[in-house]
């Protein structure tokens, strides 16, 4: 059985008085039974998780079905065993104290002793060796044993036989690899160290099961399986106390037994190994610790399509708007493709326009699937169009949407279901996204966001580059001033001693000095006697000299391109600080125009997805069957939404996270979409009541925005 944390976790039990003709839900690989569906959904995410591990292999982060055919997989190899090998590799096995590891390479070195028929390994023939397999085994004698081999040659086919001599044939490597020895281990035991066999297997080949003598004061069988007995402290009882010294110790005995079996329930409330989060949401339980998690918004559920059609609106729009300049098709908002697409109307533009983009895309970069439209000398018009539409339609070999040829080529395509209206830009999508364009399109970006990713790590490395030496030079300075405050007084002296010097012969070789020069040369000297001059670092003072903490060098004072100079540095690092935001802000921006596909920013606890397309100011909600659909939009709904969300499970965490990176561009996409709907609300409240000040523009109705729609891109 698969195990979680290094331990097994048992099965659901079936629910009880279940009727013959009752439906329930079962797990295919486990056969478990749920009457409720959710139940039977959350056990199946559950097993989901990559976080199982395989009992025979150890091998991790397996969902549990494949942690169950890694063990079915590993049983069978160890079936690969010679007979002749078992039994031998299995009295080392019982009642060994080694570790996995070490066990596994006793029984490899125990293994290349045995020679048994049917080994390949290799014999010296003509003072080499050649590989060879064992046919037969020879007594010569009591003392001798020979072997009857036959020699392969390249494809392992025999070409002759001899006999060998037990020293004449050796293993070149061991039989079997040291994984195959750990899974035959754990398959053979029940527990580890000491490693115990099952008992049939143990049976099966002789092998005795009572444990050995320097193992029988440690361990004891308790319901026919070994158990390692825990360690009790030896009690010393002097018989020479008397009978008052006997009754205080009882009595103190029967108030430190109390107090043992109060720790020892303590203890054992303390024994559980502590959480480490996050673990799968399903399995977070409330604690102490936790937050005041905010109730979580009901999504507006408010769509003009049905709600199975949702899903299909929201690709195909999201695709028009994300290619649109490559289609030649100028975007339009989402509401204006709902209200078309719900439209009875069969020559709105933005239909016409929507199909007409497609088609031609198809037409003009795929194969031999569309060559009878091909080949045709007609355009795709505003009156053409649905005549191009039932040829991709006939071409497809679609049922469902064969069906609705009737209706378009009566020129009533308005009259279509939802459904159908859908399904038909689906697949008109599905193929476009077939077309070499697309693809050249997508590789594109591909290589653009390489690139803009590549020159990121750069800037990033230069930054760190820069950073680490100006740590260096700050630690450099640091270590010079400590050096120079640590000096004695004697190297001090020195010090000031070899400056005068050095003033003194300045003094004498230039003659034009003045008295400011002197003032400037003693000044120095004061300074020196706090912070003493090192000679090797003339670099670190000019540092100094420049930050204003020493006079500058010979006593001059800095002019004023200098003082500029040091004006600019000091400005120098907000303004870095600040283009490192800006370029991370355009980074962003040039990303996000190279559109590779439409992620989901997370899931919630129950496998929800969350959806945020940034040409719409909502959040989509996608329940995890993908039947049901909602959005949010507004700021106070985001923010019940983050607080809703517990960080202790890995979906909800990533999602928080998602939602607080792009946190402030949801709020003023929200934002913006309520300023727009207020004064759209507005206006149409101004135009039912005619007022005079838009009396001349009532054909300006927000509401019937989508039927004003103009395709600026559209292909000449």
């Amino acid at each position: 059985m698969p195990l979680l944390k290094r331990k097994p976790v048992a099965l659901s039990e079936p629910p009880q008085d279940l009727e013959p003709h009752e439906l329930v839900y079962q797990v295919r690989f486990t056969k478990e039974i749920f009457r409720n569906y959710i139940d039977y959904l959350n056990r199946i995410n559950f097993y989901r998780n990559r976080v199982w591990i395989c009992k025979s292999t150890g091998k991790g982060n397996l969902t549990y079905e494949e942690a169950l055919v890694s063990e079915k997989r590993a049983a069978e190899k160890v079936q690969e065993l010679p007979e002749e090998l078992v039994a031998p590799a299995l009295r080392i096995i019982q009642f060994s104290m080694l570790s996995l590891k070490e066990l596994a390479d006793t029984i490899s070195a125990k293994l290349q002793e045995c020679l048994f028929v049917g080994a390949e390994l290799h014999g010296k023939k003509d003072d080499d060796l050649h590989p060879c397999k064992i046919l037969k085994v020879v007594k010569a004698d009591s003392n001798r044993t020979q072997y009857e081999v036959a020699w392969l040659d390249r494809n392992k086919n025999s070409t002759e036989s001899d006999l060998l001599e037990e020293e004449s044939i050796v293993w070149k490597k061991p039989p079997f690899s040291r994984n195959f020895l750990k899974s035959f281990i754990r398959e053979s035991t029940y527990r580890s160290i000491p490693w115990v066999l099952h008992d049939k297997l143990a049976q099966k080949h002789d092998i005795s099961t009572y444990p050995p003598e320097e193992l029988r004061s440690k361990v004891f069988f308790q319901d026919g399986l070994l158990v390692c007995k825990k360690r009790k402290k030896n009690e010393q009882v002097d018989k020479e106390e008397s009978g008052k010294s006997k009754r205080n110790k009882i009595r103190s005995e029967k108030v430190e037994g109390l107090a043992m079996e109060n720790s020892k329930a303590e203890d054992d409330q303390h024994e559980e190994e502590p959480v480490r989060y996050p673990i799968d949401d399903l399995l977070v339980l409330p604690g102490a610790d936790d937050p005041v998690f905010t109730d979580r918004p009901l999504p507006a559920k408010d769509f003009k399509v049905p709600m199975d059609c949702v899903g299909d609106l929201l690709m195909v729009w999201d695709f028009c708007s994300s290619f649109g300049r490559l289609l030649h098709l100028w975007p339009f908002s989402l509401e204006d493709f709902e209200n078309a697409i719900c439209h009875k109307g069969s020559n709105l533009v933005l239909i016409v326009e929507s199909h007409s983009s497609l088609l031609r895309s198809i037409i003009k970069n795929t194969g031999e699937s569309i060559m009878p439209i091909k080949n045709t000398k007609r355009k795709i018009t505003a009156i053409t169009w649905t005549e191009f539409l039932c040829d991709f339609l006939e071409i497809s070999n679609n049922p469902e949407l064969s069906s609705t040829m009737a209706t378009i080529k009566r020129g009533h395509y308005g009259l279509l279901d939802i459904n159908s209206k859908l399904g038909i830009l689906r697949e008109l999508v599905n193929q476009v996204l077939e077309t070499d364009l697309i693809k050249e399109k997508l590789d594109e970006h591909i290589e653009q966001r390489r690139a803009l990713g590549s020159t990121r790590r750069q800037e990033a490395l230069e930054a760190a580059r820069k950073q680490r030496e100006v740590k260096e030079q700050l630690k450099l300075q640091s270590t010079a001033n400590g050096v120079a405050n640590g000096h004695s007084s004697e190297s001090a002296k020195s010090t000031l001693l070899l400056c005068s010097n050095d003033n003194h012969v300045r003094q004498n070789g230039v003659k034009t000095e003045n008295k400011v020069a002197e003032n400037t040369s003693s000044e120095l000297k004061n300074s020196l006697e706090n912070k003493p001059l090192e000679v090797a670092s003339k670099k670190l003072l000019k540092k100094q000299n420049m930050n204003g903490k020493l006079p500058a060098e010979n006593g001059n004072k800095m002019s004023g391109k200098e003082t500029l100079k040091q004006l600019r540095d000091d400005k120098k690092e907000p303004t870095e600080t600040k283009s490192k935001e800006q370029r991370k802000e355009y980074f962003e921006r040039e990303m996000e125009k190279r559109v590779i596909s439409t992620n989901p920013l997370g899931k919630d606890r129950y496998y929800n997805r969350y959806w945020w397309f940034r040409r719409d100011g909502r959040i989509f909600v996608e329940s995890s069957d993908s039947k049901q659909w909602g959005y949010y939009s507004s700021k106070e709904e985001l923010d019940l939404l983050t607080g809703s969300l517990n960080c202790k499970g890995e979906r909800e965490r990533a999602l928080k996270k998602q939602l607080e990176k792009f946190y402030i561009k949801i709020s003023s996409e929200f934002e913006k979409r309520s300023k727009n709907l207020v004064s759209r609300l507005a206006l149409e409240e101004d135009v039912l009541r005619r007022s005079s000040r838009v009396r001349a523009s009532t054909g300006e109705n927000p509401a019937s925005a989508f039927m004003r729609y103009v395709n600026k891109w559209k292909e000449e």
